[in-house]
C-alpha cells in the first residue's frame, strides 16, 4: 500500500495532519500518542517522566520497524519530526511519500510558548536551524506561512 512520514517541528499540526489524512484502519506511529497511551491516569500528552520517555522510544523503534514491513500491504503513518539520515534512507528504501507540516517559524514558537513544555521551543528552533536537510515529496503549510514556500 503507502507509507507515509510526517516531518515538521514541535507544536506544528503533524499529527492533526495524520488524523485528517489517514485511511480508517491505517497504522500511525506517533511518538505522543504511544507515550500518552503508556501513561496512567491521562497526564499531559506533552510531558513525561523519563522512564516513560525511554519506554516510549524503545515502544516506537519496534513499531516503525513493523510498520516498515506491514507498509507493502497496508496504510502505515510515522510521524517523525527530524528524522536522521539514517532514518530517512530506511524510509526511502520503502518507497515513503515524506510529508512536511510547517504553518510557519512564528505560529510554531508562539504554540510551543502557549501549549508545550519548554523544551519544545529550544526542539523547534533546532528544526528550523536544520530545516533543508530534510527532503519532502510534499509540503503542507497549514493556517499561516510566515516565510514563505519551500521547495526540497
Amino acid at each position: 500500500m503507502a507509507l507515509y512520514v510526517v516531518t515538521g517541528p514541535p507544536a506544528s499540526g503533524k499529527s492533526t495532519y495524520v488524523a485528517a489524512h489517514a485511511a480508517p484502519g491505517a497504522v500511525v506511529i506517533d511518538w505522543d500518542a504511544l507515550a500518552a497511551a503508556l501513561t496512567a491516569g491521562g497526564g499531559d500528552t506533552h510531558r513525561h517522566p523519563r522512564p516513560v520517555q525511554q519506554v516510549a522510544h524503545r515502544a516506537r523503534r519496534a513499531a516503525i520497524k513493523e510498520g516498515l514491513r506491514q507498509s507493502r500491504g497496508h496504510e502505515v503513518w510515522v510521524v517523525h519530526s527530524a528524522p536522521s539520515p539514517q532514518a530517512l534512507a530506511e524510509y526511502r528504501a520503502h518507497s515513503a511519500k515524506l510529508i512536511t507540516v510547517d504553518p510557519g517559524r512564528d505560529v510554531v514558537l508562539a504554540r510551543c510558548d502557549q501549549l508545550r513544555p519548554p523544551a519544545s521551543r529550544d526542539a523547534a528552533l533546532r528544526w528550523y536551524a536544520h530545516l533543508p536537510a530534510i527532503p519532502t515529496t510534499q509540503r503542507d503549510a497549514t493556517q499561516s506561512n510566515d516565510h514563505g514556500s519551500r521547495d526540497w
